[in-house]
């Protein structure tokens, strides 16, 4: 893995968070508790700073960056960033699933009890309805998401993270 400072700003890992060993972090990251960062995930705090919640997993081949000195990006608890998304200067907020492949542009704001659908891009400065499902290119509201939904998939894949990363810590 690399985890290294840049320009003085030294990733901040708790000890309970698994880092795959060709995960790659570098700069002003913050991250919450009993996240993951899995098989060549980048997470990128060199122009701005990212920062994370608790039980937030970047599975593989996601890229987590920012834009320099105008769009930071923060990322809430419980979130799901699936393999080969980009996330990219933007607020995500809590109870979030981020897509296979997907993209979430600068300035976004994705509200709480979301997913954004693989494949879809979240084109620069939208606001992502909370409690609702996007998906296309530009991705736009398809449906609202039932409860259900939000526990079944949502808290699911949070929680399978966290136990799929003990499995390595073995």
């Amino acid at each position: 893995m690399i985890i290294k400072p840049i320009n003085g700003k030294h990733p901040e890992i708790p000890n309970d968070c698994f880092i795959a060993d060709n995960a790659t972090i570098v700069g002003d990251v913050v991250m919450g508790n009993e996240c993951s960062v899995w098989f060549n995930a980048v997470i990128r705090g060199d122009v701005h700073f990212i920062k994370m919640g608790n039980k937030v997993n970047v599975q593989d081949g996601a890229v987590i960056h920012a834009t320099y000195k105008t769009s930071p990006t923060t990322i809430g608890n419980n979130v799901s960033i699936g393999h080969n998304a980009i996330v990219h200067g933007c607020t995500i907020h809590d109870n979030v699933l981020i897509g296979m492949g997907s993209i979430v542009m600068d300035d976004c704001v994705v509200e709480s009890n979301t997913i954004i659908a693989a494949g879809a891009v979240v084109s620069k400065n939208t606001k992502v309805e909370g409690g609702s499902i996007y998906a296309g290119i530009p991705a736009r509201k398809i449906k609202d998401i039932s409860p259900e939904l939000t526990k079944g998939e949502i808290e699911r894949i949070a929680n399978n993270y966290v136990m799929y990363s003990s499995w390595f810590k073995e």
